[in-house]
């Protein structure tokens, strides 16, 4: 086997077009709706891999344009983030300041795990090393971030009444909505529980697969694992916190 898991050729392109008619089949014949959204999703995704693979070529050699690549990976996730906590479109007016809510939750929980384990000398501080941790760190908090945000704003439209009788006993607005708010949001944690704990039992998460490809032993193959993983909790956690924060002060809701 060579250094690569995938074969760049005629199959691949075969595979990618029957797994993408799979998809769109089952959500076209489960009566779910979804076979667009699938085939516009894959397309997408084919198009954004192949521009950012052209550009991080160039993008790794320099420790600034790895940081810059790192920022933009950053806004994207906060735009992404502040559409799904709040539910309102991009063009929506207030779009700038939802996504500097979302972006400060994302980056209170980023900056300080990609931090640690650069200045552990963990991972060495180079393009190719910061690049990928830092894009894994950030996605995880995106998504707990989305995740925990649209709970708490479907949770509070339900139990406005049960806020609405806090506020009447007296309870301060943040500490009412922290009343319903916390146990809900700490259900964002839960995939990143899940997949920690059960690491090497049911699946091999992408950091061990690759290192093991790249020529590394298998011990190293779990310690990166690890690393990225206990990241990962760090991150989010974080990042469900800040969150939650900004929805009780009436940052992203009302």
């Amino acid at each position: 086997m060579g250094s690569s898991v995938v074969d760049l050729g005629p199959g691949l392109l075969v595979a990618l077009l029957a797994l993408t008619a799979l998809a769109a089949a089952a959500g076209a014949w489960s009566g779910l709706g979804q076979h667009r959204p699938v085939v516009l999703a894959a397309v997408r995704a084919t198009v954004q891999l192949a521009v950012v693979s052209a550009v991080l070529v160039v993008v790794l050699r320099s420790l600034v344009l790895s940081a810059a690549f790192v920022l933009l990976m950053l806004t994207v996730a906060a735009v992404t983030a502040a559409g799904r906590v709040t539910g309102l479109p991009l063009r929506a007016p207030g779009a700038h300041r939802r996504a500097t809510a979302t972006g400060l939750a994302i980056l209170a929980g980023c900056a300080p795990v990609v931090a640690l384990v650069l200045l552990s000398g963990a991972v060495p501080r180079h393009g190719a090393a910061v690049v990928p941790i830092a894009g894994i760190v950030i996605g995880g908090a995106m998504t707990a971030t989305s995740l925990a945000g649209r709970r708490l704003r479907d949770e509070l439209t339900q139990r406005r009444g049960e806020v609405d009788a806090a506020l009447a006993l007296g309870f301060l607005a943040r500490d009412a909505v922290l009343e319903v708010a916390r146990p809900v949001a700490a259900t964002a944690l839960v995939p990143a529980l899940d997949q920690t704990r059960t690491v090497g039992l049911v699946t091999l998460p992408g950091a061990f697969v690759g290192v093991l490809l790249g020529g590394g032993s298998a011990l190293q193959a779990g310690a990166a694992q690890l690393l990225v993983l206990v990241g990962l909790l760090a991150a989010e956690a974080i990042a469900v916190w800040v969150v939650t924060e900004q929805v009780a002060r009436g940052t992203l809701h009302d």
